[in-house]
């Protein structure tokens, strides 16, 4: 039986054109091997999952090759890599440092990777100083960290500092979609926009996720499947939900939040993402924010048919309703009925409409 490989290992990218969403770092990082103007010491900061180290296994690799190296296994001994999480001490630091002394044997180049550099001691950041600010020519380093900000200012002032950005959410789902038909994987729009809104802009919590419900829908990815496996609530709810605001129909309404409570879901949850859903039916109406709406194509016409019944009052108040309600939340000492408030003042939003058609 063939070993499971994660997805964030099987395709993570071996050249820079395959490193998803940071093509302001590979361009300036390739640009810089070309035009021979490497510097000695790189900072690489970003938060998690986006891809510093791939960069910096990449860069390493490549600066080897740029001079016209080869070697079977892609450079493999001239690359060292260094966990400062597990190896912040300084005699750690000081056995990396008397490593550098040699020069390679294959290449030009040695390069030290030292990840999450920011847990580093401060003897450890001192001994580590003159090296970096005077290495030897042959040797390269590449610091990783998610908190720039706990590095002191002596060592950020000797290094090339590149700022890595979350990954924005349609870069993620195309990324996705490439897997998933490699893979055979059979999904619909919505469930991959789903796991790339729920992974927050890292590329590696939205490969963990695919697979996770991968696996539990059987290589069949929907958004049911997968709204019940992140446990986060369908778009349907909230468009039901709204449906029923217009029509004034506040029985019916708190009878969905109930029918919401039972299936296990957070009230705290639905109100901060009913109020996410009113947002997205205002950027709907407009075609200047139409990108800003981020779902699949059929999920998209919904909220235009929506945004279509709505008007821009009723979605201002409604956003500022639950807005309220998720700030009086955490104070609440009932926390349902601060909900179920907020449902019937949204409810009540088109109350004078409602008997008008009645009347009618």
């Amino acid at each position: 039986m063939e070993n499971f490989v994660v997805s964030s290992r099987k395709y993570r990218p071996e050249e820079f054109d395959t490193v998803v969403g940071q093509q302001h770092i590979t361009d300036t990082l390739e640009h810089a091997i070309k035009e021979n103007l490497i510097a000695q010491a790189l900072l690489f900061c970003g938060p998690r999952g986006v891809g510093k180290t791939t960069c910096a296994r990449i860069f390493a690799r490549k600066i080897n090759e740029a001079q016209g190296s080869t070697s079977e296994d892609g450079f493999a001994f001239n690359i060292f890599e260094l966990d400062a999480a597990s190896n912040n001490s300084v005699d750690d630091i000081r056995n990396l440092v008397d490593q550098v002394r040699f020069p390679p044997q294959v290449g030009q180049y040695k390069v030290y990777i030292i990840d999450e550099v920011h847990m580093l001691s401060n003897a450890a950041f001192n001994a580590f100083l003159k090296t970096l600010e005077e290495p030897p020519k042959h040797a390269i380093f590449i610091l990783a960290t998610t908190e720039k900000h706990k590095i002191i200012p002596t060592i950020l002032s000797r290094c090339q500092i590149y700022e890595f950005k979350r990954i924005q959410i349609p870069d993620i789902k195309n990324h996705l979609e490439k897997i998933a038909q490699k893979e055979g994987i059979t999904y619909d729009e919505d469930s991959l926009y789903l796991i790339a809104q729920k992974a927050d802009g890292a590329l590696r919590d939205a490969l963990s996720i695919f697979d996770r419900v991968s696996t539990f829908t059987h290589k069949n990815l929907t958004i049911d499947k997968v709204s019940e496996n992140l446990n986060v609530l369908d778009y349907d709810v909230y468009i039901q939900a709204i449906d029923l605001a217009l029509e004034h129909k506040i029985p019916e309404l708190l009878l969905l939040l109930d029918d919401v409570l039972k299936k296990g879901f957070d009230a705290h949850l639905f109100i901060s993402g009913l109020g996410s859903h009113l947002r997205d039916l205002m950027v709907s109406q407009n075609q200047q924010t139409i990108n800003l709406l981020e779902v699949g194509e059929q999920t998209k016409e919904k909220y235009f048919n929506q945004a279509n019944k709505c008007t821009t009052q009723f979605l201002v108040d409604g956003i500022e309703i639950c807005n309220q309600a998720d700030i009086n939340y955490r104070t609440s000492k009932n926390h349902r009925l601060t909900v179920e408030i907020a449902l019937m003042q949204l409810a009540s939003l088109t109350a004078d409409t409602q008997k008008k058609k009645d009347l009618g």
